[in-house]
């Protein structure tokens, strides 16, 4: 039987009266890379924080690893669930290997001392996430893309079971985006942490992604493989702009293209 790493049922969540998430259903399996898709303002933000015990689910379900999260005291969750946010402070004049070193604090005793034990956690973290040289740096000396890496060592150094983490490759160059996307990969597979994301690149997440959670306006609208998420039909009715949907040539993965206005005009869309 497989483990269930995340089991959510019925989450609801309202700013001041304003229903954000609504009766989303779900479950993440131990190893699983889940993606979250969806426009701006469909409440996924305010899923992983859910996710990650930062706010608490007003109303419906949510078991980690099959105990409901409100059981969980804050330092056992963090053994449990890292957090990588959307946007990483990258002002603090910290050298990058404590940075690192900070994902162990769950795990540290009464003093709050790192062990050898502690230290080598944070050297490999560095070592997978390919930031070493960068150790003795402050992250007011990195780029965007080398300070998500930082922040993404720092949660494996937790050693967590799970890592959520709120659009990774925001403002990154395709190249970076690609090598943060291959990281969670290679966490999956060499580790088998569970990936819990948010995207807003739908063609990114249908390549990574083992499931995808489409959600539009806080409500749940498909969840499943890329194949059956991505179609056409559901594209269209949530983003409601022109898109095409066809292969990937690659690995024959659905492929979201959009239409431009200057292109429309005559064009049967399918």
């Amino acid at each position: 039987m497989m483990e269930i790493s995340v089991c959510a049922k019925n989450l609801s969540y309202a700013y001041d009266g304003v229903n954000v998430l609504e009766n989303l259903s779900f479950t993440v399996s131990k190893g699983e890379f889940f993606i979250v898709i969806g426009p701006n303002g469909s409440g996924k933000t305010t899923l992983m924080k859910i996710i990650a015990g930062l706010i608490k689910n007003q109303s419906g379900k949510l078991e980690i690893k099959g105990q409901p999260i409100k059981k969980y005291k804050r330092k056992n969750l963090a053994r449990q669930i890292a957090f990588v946010p959307q946007q990483v402070p990258t002002d603090f004049p910290f050298v990058v290997e404590d940075v690192v070193l900070f994902g162990r604090s769950p795990h540290l005793g009464t003093f709050g001392l790192a062990s050898v034990a502690d230290i080598s956690h944070s050297k490999q973290a560095m070592k997978f996430t390919e930031i070493s040289d960068l150790a003795r740096r402050r992250l007011n000396q990195l780029s965007g893309g080398e300070c998500q890496r930082v922040f993404i060592a720092r949660a494996i150094c937790q050693t967590p079971n799970i890592i959520v983490l709120d659009e990774p490759t925001a403002s990154l160059d395709i190249a970076h985006q690609l090598r943060i996307m291959d990281m969670m990969e290679k966490m999956k597979q060499e580790k088998n942490i569970t990936v819990i994301m948010v995207s807003h690149d739908v063609n990114l997440a249908a390549m990574y992604a083992d499931t995808l959670m489409l959600i539009n306006r806080g409500q749940q609208v498909r969840v499943g493989p890329p194949g059956q998420v991505l179609t056409y039909k559901t594209l269209e009715s949530v983003y409601g702009c022109p898109l095409i949907v066809d292969e990937n040539p690659l690995d024959k993965l659905p492929r979201v293209t959009p239409v431009p206005g200057r292109y429309i005009k005559g064009l049967a869309v399918r």
